[in-house]
């Protein structure tokens, strides 16, 4: 078997290659909605190999997106052999690097549980950067929601506030591993032009006119059932300590409730537990850890 580019042709074969194997890996990419919008494009650099009779048997797939670019990280949809051959991952490491020349690193996430695939992409210099808790709340009765005086939460309005939810997202994330590059007034549009997009699920919270706050709410799935994802949830730094975060998630939480999601999910990095706290305080349970695995590119000097 050999490597070779992936083609229009064989899009559906790898696509049905993604949904086979989501279970065993981190799926943020592989659920349906974010297959859909899959194209074959630079982009999206895909390497596969087939076995004699056409049927998909590894995939390399990097996304290489304007926010991959401008932080020098990209992410992997999906790296993965069905045989767990070390051979065959050094083999689709070789063709995706090329791809990868103006990037520092390469990160792929990993479910804790798959200790097999951690160990095995440890052989091809792989090696845990940090750790993610998939927390779930089903929904049940959703909480209260008591605004202090002089605040209120306001619907996104699109073409208005794209830079001031940038300014509060990049600075309440500025020292939040794995999320310290700046999103730009683009991003967001892209965002609202997402599959996963859902109507009013863009929260910001104004403190006497001023922006201190934002959450996001967008459809996902878990367990291969409807799920609303809650993320990003930022407040300005100096808004902190207030009570503002839980504040945000409860609207997040009433916004599902009337959107009938049943179950709500978010990521939470392991070693941030205030937030945790907060999470857990609110009804969400620990469902899944995964590793953040990177990749260190090297560069000829």
């Amino acid at each position: 078997m050999k490597v070779e580019l992936l083609s229009q042709s064989k899009v559906e074969a790898f696509l049905s290659f993604c949904r086979k194997h989501r279970g065993e890996l981190d799926d943020s990419y592989l659920i349906d909605e974010e297959l859909a919008g899959f194209e074959c494009s630079p982009d999206n650099p895909t390497y596969i190999m087939a076995d004699s009779s056409g049927g998909i048997t590894a995939a390399a797939s990097l996304m290489l997106n304007d926010y991959a670019r401008r932080g020098r990280k990209a992410r992997f949809r999906i790296l993965y052999t069905e045989t767990g051959d070390v051979n065959v991952y050094e083999s689709l490491l070789r063709a995706v690097l090329p791809h990868a020349a103006e990037m520092d690193q390469l990160n792929l996430f990993v479910p804790v549980a798959n200790a097999a695939a951690i160990e095995v992409l440890a052989s091809v210099r792989f090696a845990v950067q940090r750790y993610t808790y998939i927390l779930v709340r089903e929904q049940g009765e959703p909480p209260a929601l008591s605004l202090p005086p002089g605040y209120e939460i306001l619907p996104f309005r699109s073409g208005a506030d794209e830079v001031v939810w940038c300014e509060v997202r990049n600075a309440g994330f500025a020292r939040l591993q794995g999320n310290e590059t700046p999103v730009t007034p683009a991003m967001v549009q892209q965002m609202i032009r997402g599959a996963d997009y859902i109507e009013g699920g863009l929260l910001i919270l104004y403190h006497n006119g001023t922006a201190v706050g934002i959450v996001h709410g967008s459809a996902d799935e878990y367990e291969e059932a409807p799920a609303m994802s809650i993320g990003p949830l930022a407040v300005l730094p100096e808004y902190q300590g207030r009570g503002l975060g839980r504040i945000l998630l409860q609207a997040a939480l009433r916004f599902a409730a009337e959107q009938t999601y049943s179950r709500t999910v978010l990521c939470v990095n392991a070693e941030n537990e205030r937030a945790q706290a907060l999470y857990t305080g609110e009804g969400f349970r620990q469902a899944e850890a995964v590793a953040c695995l990177t990749y260190v590119v090297q560069h000829q000097i």
